[in-house]
């Protein structure tokens, strides 16, 4: 394992997007500040796969879904760039992806990720005018938060097992076959 990179002072968008690829850890930039968490469990990593699949399975060619991408919060002096785990958005958006091109993201709860995914990022992703966050949670059922972003706030509704979701656009999804019990 690699230590990770030491960036004492903040770092601008542009420093951020000159580091290159490294994935010996999950590296986000908040506010400037290169916050370092570890990989995702295996189930962590599964269900995101899975719910990549099953999205990609109902999206129209003008879109794509994948796992893991950069997108910019907030491209500002001092910048915040989230890494969710799964991430819909228009097809052409560049990388880093700016937020305004980005019609879902979902996070997926870990034991040590629970209060800044469902506090801070929520708050992040609405003021960034995100159309809707999904807040995954394994170890309840699975469970899910669908938070729909209405006239500039997020509305919540509490789902488990097969749902159907009007936003970003009609998505059928079944929660239970991303426990690995499935």
């Amino acid at each position: 394992m690699t230590a990770a990179p030491q960036h004492p002072e903040t770092m601008s968008l542009e420093q951020w997007c000159a580091l290159g690829e490294d994935t010996s850890a999950r590296f986000e930039l908040v506010r400037g500040v290169v916050d370092v968490s570890p990989r995702p469990r295996l189930d962590h990593a599964e269900a995101m796969i899975e719910l990549c699949h099953q999205i990609r399975g109902q999206i129209d060619r003008s879109h794509r879904c994948l796992a893991e991408i950069e997108v910019v919060i907030d491209g500002g002096a001092r910048p915040t760039i989230r890494v969710p785990d799964v991430v819909l958005f228009e097809r052409g958006a560049g990388q880093p992806m700016p937020a305004e091109r980005v019609r879902l993201v979902v996070e997926i709860l870990s034991p040590n990720n629970r209060r800044t995914d469902q506090v801070v990022k929520r708050a992040e992703y609405e003021r960034a005018g995100i159309d809707a966050y999904w807040i995954v949670d394994l170890d309840d059922g699975p469970s899910g938060v669908l938070l729909t972003l209405v006239d500039g706030a997020y509305r919540a509704e509490t789902v488990r097992g097969a749902f159907t979701a009007t936003m970003p656009c009609p998505l059928r999804i079944d929660l239970n076959a991303l426990s690995p019990q499935a």
